[in-house]
């Protein structure tokens, strides 16, 4: 088996490639932003056809979400002209494709969860290109779409570092309150999604870890766990005024797995207990 993975670089991407290791595969592709910029249609193409993937894991994209509204022409081009390229290549080579969505293509008005054949209707310019993506990569068959949200990893920078590193050097933390989803972690997501790509499952599934919290909700559970007394204070969404707008609701259904013979992810709080004694252990190493 032959693996092609993009953005390497980023927590998903990372941790696919390091599940891929663990199960003993050797054979895999992952390379770099200089070394295939998913935007040069002639260069995806050159590495794809020449490399001819068994499956490839798509986990590049633009995920700025205030800073794409806007740069919108630079995430739509990495978002929906480099998936159209992959995906292009991925059927000329008959490879299987994995593409990563986002909680973002839902506008988050609907009262309970979000199933993965919910009608998409995203509120911000991110959203809207995971959604032309997916509708890219659904153009051709052999595809697996995986919609996940908040995600956080040891490889990259996310809400647990932000909120760790600030509330060591802060008094005062606000957080938003009124937005609700599924902190999903990196590791336990890739996981899942390179067993489901082995198990040849096809179509749009949603994956996190399990239960759902505020960001402020989130926040106070960091910063508990890692021993950090700074108070944390909720603010609404229209307190914070962020450029783009947010789903309020991003509650996703994910008994789709079950049905299809999958497992559920660990919960949120018992993944960012993992998680944390990961950073610990990581810091303990650099200190030695």
């Amino acid at each position: 088996m032959k693996f092609l993975i993009t953005g390497i670089t980023g927590q998903v991407g990372y941790d696919i490639k390091l599940e891929l290791e663990k199960r003993g595969y050797t054979d895999i592709l992952a390379p770099s932003y200089k070394e295939m910029d998913i935007t040069n249609k002639e260069q995806v193409q050159n590495i794809i056809l020449t490399y001819k993937p068994n499956i490839i894991f798509h986990c590049a994209a633009y995920t700025a979400v205030d800073k794409a509204e806007i740069e919108k022409d630079i995430c739509f081009n990495i978002n929906v002209n480099g998936t159209k390229y992959i995906a292009k290549c991925a059927e000329q080579v008959g490879a299987k494709m994995i593409y990563f969505s986002s909680d973002y293509v839902f506008d988050g008005k609907k009262a309970g969860e979000y199933f993965p054949d919910d009608l998409v209707n995203p509120v911000n310019y991110y959203g809207f290109t995971k959604e032309l993506g997916e509708g890219e990569v659904r153009f051709y068959d052999n595809n697996l779409i995986i919609r996940t949200s908040w995600v956080f990893g040891l490889h990259g920078n996310n809400f647990v570092k932000t909120m760790i590193r600030l509330g060591k050097s802060r008094d005062l933390l606000t957080v938003i309150q009124d937005q609700i989803g599924s902190p999903t972690y990196s590791k336990d997501l890739a996981e899942l999604v390179v067993y489901m790509a082995l198990k040849d499952k096809q179509g749009t599934y949603h994956v996190t870890n399990e239960g759902t919290c505020s960001w402020y909700d989130f926040a106070k559970k960091i910063l508990e766990l890692s021993n950090i007394s700074t108070e944390v204070k909720p603010i609404t969404t229209l307190e914070y005024n962020a450029p783009a707008k947010r789903p309020l609701n991003s509650k996703l259904n994910k008994d789709k797995l079950l049905d299809e013979g999958l497992y559920k992810l660990p919960s949120w709080e018992d993944a960012l207990i993992r998680f944390i004694a990961e950073l610990n252990k990581q810091e303990m190493e650099k200190s030695i």
